[in-house]
């Protein structure tokens, strides 16, 4: 009889760690697989780049600040720490990776227009007119991705690696400040979605559609589609 509990005990036990070790393996892939979708390491510092409120330098919007809160709590998923500059921030990023959120128009984010203008040779960025039905749109490989303010709103995410630095930029550029906090609430949830409809996260553009703004706020984001081909063609 003590020979029966005894072993049933072992059995339990041996039982109990391979579920606890199944579990933390699990854990420990799906860390590692959003850490390459973004492009982090554990341990390393992440450069947050914010652009300001509309018109208004020295202020950011608040969707843009839920942003940066967002950011940081994916740094500290995977371990790594922040550290936020404005958009009118100059350099490399070296080994940082730099989540850099925000469009350039109106100056909201500059240093977005610099990595367009180097790296995206295929976006065209419509400016701001009121009178122009084509204000904001995000135009890529022949279509132009209009913006319809409050109700349904684009986003342009890319991941590229400077020549100079040693870890990427991720770029997140928005419509609006609130479809900029869509995407990346979207993507701290379906990365592996994305990844599945690319050829390989090292280098990548996509197009997110934030739809029913007025109802749902950030949280209807979907994969609109993938543009990595036209993005980065000369």
């Amino acid at each position: 009889m003590l020979e029966n509990i005894v072993i049933g005990l072992v059995t339990s036990f041996l039982g109990g760690a391979f579920v606890w070790l199944w579990e933390r393996a699990k854990r420990t892939r799906e860390v590692n697989r959003r850490a390459r979708f973004f492009g982090v390491r554990p341990g390393q510092t992440c450069l947050v780049v914010l652009g300001n409120k509309y018109n208004a330098p020295k202020a950011t919007a608040y969707p843009d600040t839920r942003a940066a809160v967002e950011l940081a709590l994916l740094a500290g998923e995977l371990g790594c720490d922040v550290l936020v500059e404005p958009g009118n921030f100059r350099g490399s990023n070296g080994d940082r990776t730099e989540f850099c959120v925000g469009g350039p128009s109106g100056g909201v984010n500059p240093r977005t227009g610099g990595h367009l203008a180097a790296h995206l040779p295929g976006v065209t960025l419509h400016p701001y007119n009121t009178a122009d039905t084509d204000s904001i749109a995000v135009e890529v490989d022949g279509e132009k991705h209009l913006f319809d303010r409050g109700n349904h709103e684009h986003v342009l995410v890319a991941k590229f690696t400077p020549p100079e630095s040693t870890s990427p930029v991720f770029l997140v550029c928005g419509q609006s400040s609130l479809s900029n906090l869509a995407a990346i609430h979207y993507l701290r949830r379906e990365f592996a979605t994305v990844a599945k409809t690319i050829a390989t996260t090292e280098r990548f553009c996509v197009l997110i559609s934030v739809s029913d703004i007025h109802t749902y706020a950030h949280h209807r984001a979907t994969l609109k589609r993938d543009v990595t081909t036209a993005a980065f063609a000369a």
